[in-house]
């Protein structure tokens, strides 16, 4: 089966998910949401551990069966295996589906769901909240309808994963921009802003960008501790782990994250799985960010000090209301330097314009590691703001010479919001006595999506980006080095139009076309300017005429 084939069968699956939950009340609904995803995990996981399975079972010239039924030979399985996720036989759909005719099916369905959540071996899969609870890799997902329904919805599910089968090896061990796809389609419907932070992934290509100039910019590739503080679905950070790649079979990157949104945090755990990244589960973690960072030098000890990363990406929400936690976390982290910019103040009004991006671009900076390397997605306003936080943040950011680079994207290039981003790339390791300014605004083609129209950058124009950036090189009117002085010259703008340069254009002529020039020139005037004194004649010969009449 060819990668189209299986995006498709993907897509069917989901569309299907998505038509169940409408027959049963749950569309447009968070449980909808809970519905499709759980159920894709479920079916992924299941198709990759029987996978495994047979190609162990073949080469021990075994039957899977007598392999599930020998508890030493299914320890041996586990410890050999790339398998993410544990079952037990009767946890299997292969298993389930042999009960399908039973009146009370759902509850079998629901057992395996929570057997397998509670399975020993799969404690590392749940999601870990700030206040140190755990979020189970499933839940019952029946429960979730009317008594009534539930063993025809549980049937209906099977009816819908059991059509097709993950079986083959590039399903498994296939690239990672295949399951970005697959990834992008699932979240389609639920990639709305929504609730207290924005909740929407970054799109594939900005994602891809960034990742490559980070790893461009870093003259050796080693193993690296990476994060993001506002993960949403994990779309940045994972493309950065992708980048950084592998040593002996082994992931470079070990990632971190942390996000508020208890359903971003549910996406990001079914990423990074689909991605082959589950030995780095248990550092997803759900809370604030700016309040309660998870994060610390010694694990789950706030006396050693926040952790220090290699690399940090991060799309943070920009304008939110915060200003429930707004003085809390002034006055719980006034003791630091965390927030040397500040805080925005709580207005009286619009308190949904607090600029709460600003928190998090300071918190990044807290966070990288001497030598370590960031880039930060920010409206584009924050390039040119001539005071407050904003300026003080870019001051930082040129005075200890960390800045490398700045990409000003096309509008619309997120499809949920009109705002204009730029992306920041800091580097504390640079030894650049100038930055690369990009400005990429002018590039892509507009498409719809849905009922919204946005910019995708052509592959073109991705790779003509990334180059720039990375070969430093300045283009007409494209991208433009500026000095630190520079930078400081212009109120730290980091705007690539404010530093192109103006250039006048010379004509070598003889004498004689000179003056002929000049004499069209000349004539040319005057001519105007009798037509001029034609009309100032005319103006004052009407005035004269006119009369007050009582």
């Amino acid at each position: 089966m060819a990668f189209y084939e299986l995006e498709s069968s993907i897509h069917r699956m989901v569309d299907d998910l998505q038509g169940l939950c409408s027959t049963v009340g749950l569309s447009n609904t968070a449980n909808e949401e809970v519905v499709v995803t759980s159920v894709f995990l479920y079916k992924f996981l299941n198709d990759k551990f029987m996978h495994n399975l047979n190609a162990f079972a073949n080469e021990l010239d075994m039957a899977p069966e007598q392999i599930l039924g020998n508890e030493k030979m299914l320890r041996r399985f586990y410890k050999q295996s790339s398998t993410d996720v544990a079952f037990a036989y009767e946890d299997t759909i292969e298993y389930l589906v042999q009960k399908l005719d039973g009146e009370q099916f759902y509850k079998d369905f629901d057992d395996a769901l929570e057997h397998i959540a509670k399975n020993e071996q799969n404690e590392a899969f749940a999601v870990e909240t700030a206040d140190g609870e755990k979020t189970p890799l499933f839940t019952r997902i029946t429960e979730l309808v009317s008594g009534s329904q539930r063993n025809n919805f549980a049937k209906a599910i099977f009816g819908i994963i059991t059509q097709d089968r993950f079986d083959f090896s590039e399903a498994f061990e296939g690239g990672f921009d295949f399951y970005s796809a697959i990834f992008e389609y699932l979240i389609k419907n639920y990639n709305v802003a929504s609730g207290t932070y924005a909740e929407y992934f970054t799109p594939q290509t900005v994602s891809s960008i960034i990742a490559k100039i980070l790893v461009g910019m870093s003259e050796k590739i080693e193993a690296a501790e990476i994060y993001d503080g506002a993960a949403g679905s994990g779309s940045l950070i994972l493309h950065l782990a992708h980048e950084l790649g592998q040593e002996s079979g082994m992931n470079r990157a070990i990632v971190y994250t942390q996000d508020i949104s208890a359903k971003s945090s549910r996406f990001l755990r079914l990423n990074m799985m689909l991605n082959g990244k589950s030995e780095s589960l248990g550092n997803i973690v759900q809370g604030d960010t700016l309040l309660s960072p998870a994060h610390y030098m010694v694990e789950h000890e706030p006396d050693s000090g926040l952790k220090r990363f290699d690399y940090i990406t991060m799309n943070p929400p920009f304008k939110t209301d915060f200003s429930a936690t707004r003085n809390q976390i002034e006055q719980k982290w006034q003791d630091t330097n965390r927030f040397f910019a500040g805080l925005p103040n709580i207005p009286k009004s619009k308190k949904a314009s607090m600029a709460i991006y600003l928190c998090f671009l300071q918190h990044a900076l807290y966070s990288l590691k001497d030598g370590g390397k960031a880039a930060l997605v920010v409206p584009t306003g924050f390039l040119t703001a001539k005071s407050g936080i904003e300026k003080k943040i870019r001051q930082k950011m040129v005075d200890e010479k960390m800045l490398a680079g700045v990409i000003s994207m096309p509008s619309n290039i997120f499809a949920n919001t009109t705002t204009n981003v730029s992306v920041v790339f800091l580097d504390k390791a640079n030894k650049n006595d100038d930055v690369i300014l990009v400005d990429a605004s002018k590039l892509g083609e507009k498409v719809k999506d849905g009922g919204n129209q946005k910019t995708v950058l052509r592959s073109d124009e991705v790779e003509r980006i990334i180059d720039t950036f990375i070969k430093r090189e300045e283009v007409d009117d494209f991208s433009v080095k500026a000095s630190f002085d520079d930078l400081k010259g212009k109120n730290c703008s980091f705007s690539a139009g404010q530093y192109f340069k103006v250039k006048i254009e010379y004509l070598d002529i003889t004498a004689e076309e000179f003056n002929k020039q000049m004499s069209t020139y000349m004539s040319d005037l005057n001519a105007r300017f009798g037509r001029g004194r034609e009309l100032e004649d005319e103006i004052m010969s009407k005035l004269g005429v006119l009369r007050h009449e009582g």
